[in-house]
């Protein structure tokens, strides 16, 4: 994006031209912060989201505001980003929210939940729905402030070593798999396991774990998860939709000017649809050539899907009597999407159908 366009985008352009130079210069000071990602540099997606970020903030501050991006493991875990923004060891990070549910399960509205919205509700309740507002009420008592930064879209269920033709097949096996997903298929005899994005596949290829899920196609293309397990399943049920986060010290936050604050948001936003536009056109493109390269796609079978559902619904009634900022967020959030479900299955559903009978019976 040129910067004199994503300026204009922020309604900075005409303001700036009026202002005279001395109340710019008390509104731009030289600001210096570090980003640590959670995500090595070889996932050009969501990595890259972050990168986007710090430079889209430097083209609209004529480089006053400067944010050095690390990639995973850099300076601090690549999954204790919250715990290093809380105590400013970095001044923010980019991760996975889900990735801190040990803390509090509310943690994963950051991303998404199992049988969540899809990415076009989830961004509707952050941007329109006040998800945001409400998720940075409880960010707030760990001292961090929260910026959606894109969606991957839906995801897909994983890579597994040996075929799953129902519920009995899941049981007993070792899985790394993201936020409370895991606790959703341990109730069906599932292990799961939680570990970095850099660390699945030597432990895929050392048999620690049986199977793996990470984003899509193109992520797991770059990680080589097909070398090792070759059923590829979907869908993610768990991840109907993935937000990718950066948590900021709110200290930090409320110390910056109100321009810089309006400038990071956008800049998150336009970074986010940066991120969600690569998913789109290279998912169908490296699906392809996993699946010519001897891919075995498979659908969950329906007992999967049936009991997995069941499951989440009970995981969530335990998780609301144990944490109330859970419950708030589960409340609010399913009433958002289920409101917006009689508008989607008359247009999108509707037309995607339509679009896809279309093509597979050669009207």
């Amino acid at each position: 994006m040129k910067r004199r366009n994503f300026i204009g985008a922020l309604g900075l352009g005409a303001a700036a031209s009026t202002l005279a130079r001395p109340a710019i210069a008390q509104s731009s000071p030289e600001v210096n912060w570090r980003l640590q990602s959670s995500y090595p540099t070889s996932l050009n997606t969501i990595y890259g989201a972050g990168t986007s970020f710090s430079k889209f903030v430097s083209d609209a501050t004529d480089g006053k505001f400067k944010i050095q991006v690390f990639a995973a493991g850099e300076l601090i875990p690549p999954l204790s980003i919250v715990d290093g923004v809380q105590s400013g060891t970095v001044e923010m990070g980019h991760t996975g929210a889900y990735f801190y549910i040990g803390k509090d399960p509310a943690f994963a509205f950051g991303t998404c939940i199992p049988f969540g919205p899809n990415a076009r509700q989830q961004n509707g309740w952050f941007y329109q729905g006040g998800g945001n507002d409400l998720y940075n009420e409880f960010c707030a008592t760990y001292q961090i402030h929260h910026l959606p930064i894109g969606n991957t879209g839906t995801q897909m269920g994983g890579w597994f070593r040996k075929e799953i033709k129902s519920v009995e097949d899941i049981r007993g096996i070792k899985m790394r798999i993201g936020g409370l997903a895991g606790s959703v298929l341990q109730k069906l005899g599932l292990v799961p396991t939680q570990i970095a994005a850099g660390d699945i596949y030597p432990s895929l290829e050392r048999g620690t774990i049986d199977a793996a899920e990470f984003v899509g196609p193109y992520d797991d293309q770059s990680l080589g998860l097909a070398k090792i397990a070759p059923y590829y399943y979907f869908p993610g049920f768990w991840e109907g939709a993935a937000n990718m986060s950066l948590f900021i010290n709110l200290n930090k936050w409320n110390e910056l000017p109100e321009r810089y604050r309006a400038v990071m948001q956008q800049a998150a936003m336009a970074a986010g649809a940066e991120m969600t536009a690569k998913y789109d056109a290279q998912n169908p493109i490296a699906l392809r050539k996993l699946v010519a390269e001897g891919t075995q796609l498979r659908a969950f079978p329906p007992d999967v899907l049936q009991q997995s559902y069941a499951a989440a619904r009970e995981l969530y009634t335990e998780l609301g009597e144990k944490s109330p900022a859970f419950k708030k967020l589960l409340d609010h959030q399913t009433a958002f999407r289920d409101q917006t479900y009689q508008w989607w299955q008359i247009a999108d559903f509707s037309y995607d159908t339509l679009m896809l009978r279309a093509k597979h019976e050669n009207w």
